[in-house]
């Protein structure tokens, strides 16, 4: 196993063991953006989570991500390499 892969499994143990000790939070597998689209949404939309953006400034997936999922969540996807990803993904 890599040192980036133990670091990240590392934290992610971390924060599942946090939120379930803390405030009740979706124990949810964080799956990577599957398009460059989605991982654009998703760091739109974490900017305005963390304040460095207007909520009113997000448009369409972002704003509907900003609503539904956690700091975290939108970290995961966020921080996902574009590198190899399509530019958009047909829904279904």
């Amino acid at each position: 196993m890599g040192r980036a892969l133990s670091v990240r499994l590392d934290r992610n143990r971390a924060s599942a063991a946090q939120g379930l000790a803390g405030a009740p939070e979706k124990m949810e597998a964080i799956m990577p953006a599957k398009s460059k689209a989605q991982q654009k949404a998703a760091g739109a939309a974490l900017s305005a989570k963390r304040g460095d953006t207007k909520k009113s400034e997000l448009k369409g997936p972002s704003r509907g991500m900003y609503d539904s999922m956690s700091e975290t969540q939108l970290e995961e996807l966020a921080e996902t390499r574009r590198k190899g990803k399509p530019d958009h993904v047909s829904d279904g």
